[in-house]
């Protein structure tokens, strides 16, 4: 083989060290705070610009900005799915991955025109970012998410308790105050201001000029709905988000390997062969004894 030849051959250790260095790079924990920086730079730059005065002054600075973090962003990307060759594939298994390249895309659509809105969008959902950035962030969503099946029970339940006590309200104190009980949907807009514990005293107040028990009426529904449903909902959400600490760390443990489980073999069959001794002999100290 002459030299014209070996000088077209692919470089091996080459191709082993790209992904070797972009897996260093991404591994950093230097490297996670460096896009955090940038994420609140982003949302920074998206505040000030809505200022006039300094949109009007340094529209052209903030622009800059902007493309700069977002060409970076785009090298991230790059050197994620490169330190995970030989099958950069893997990158978009990653529900997160997803999101982040996501937002990219959403940011390289012009900001003109019809796609306007949609560049806006993605400029905006850089800072969602700082979710898939830090983990304890990731930790409380994927918390969240698993608690929608129990949540939607939780409000399910609640429905109920307003729809029993919109419908008492409007028996109740229709005719007296109209403004807050004057069908069942403003009943229901009235019980669920009072939910967030803001202006029901105003209510309570009107209600008792025409009964002076009617303070039952809302201290009941205070307690059932603000402090028990409300409470309930939390539990459950801190609940999720124990098991999704349990998962990831069961995630983060180092799987296996061959020679832990020989090991593991070994110690076992040890363990066999001394029991099998101890087996074969008692008989014969039994006899000895006797």
């Amino acid at each position: 083989m002459d030299m014209q030849e070996t000088e077209h051959l692919p470089d091996e250790s080459t191709d082993r060290g790209l992904p070797r260095i972009a897996n260093r790079i991404v591994s950093n924990p230097m490297f996670d705070y460096f896009i955090i920086v940038l994420i609140l730079l982003s949302g920074a730059f998206l505040g000030l610009g809505t200022v006039p005065e300094i949109s009007d002054n340094y529209g052209d600075l903030l622009t800059l900005g902007n493309q700069v973090i977002l060409g970076i962003f785009i090298l991230e990307a790059v050197t994620k799915m490169v330190a995970l060759a030989p099958r950069p594939q893997r990158y978009f298994l990653d529900g997160w991955n997803i999101f982040d390249f996501a937002i990219i895309v959403f940011s390289l659509v012009p900001a003109t025109g019809a796609f306007a809105m949609i560049a806006r969008l993605g400029r905006l959902l850089r800072v969602l970012r700082l979710i898939s950035t830090i983990e304890d962030l990731r930790l409380i969503v994927a918390a969240l998410v698993k608690s929608i099946p129990n949540v939607g029970h939780i409000l399910m339940l609640m429905s109920i308790i307003v729809y029993i006590y919109a419908i008492v309200g409007f028996q109740l104190f229709h005719e007296h105050d109209p403004e807050h009980w004057r069908n069942i949907g403003i009943s229901i807009l009235t019980l669920f201001e009072i939910i967030t514990l803001e202006g029901w005293v105003e209510v309570n107040n009107k209600a008792m000029e025409l009964n002076p028990f009617a303070w039952i009426y809302f201290v009941s529904f205070v307690i059932v709905g603000t402090f028990v449903v409300v409470n309930l909902f939390i539990a459950v959400v801190i609940n999720n988000l124990d098991r999704a600490k349990e998962e990831t760390l069961k995630e983060l443990q180092p799987p296996v390997s061959r020679e832990e489980l020989l090991q593991e073999l070994r110690a076992t069959q040890d363990s066999l062969r001394r029991l099998e001794t101890r087996i074969i002999d008692y008989p014969e100290d039994r006899t000895g004894e006797s």
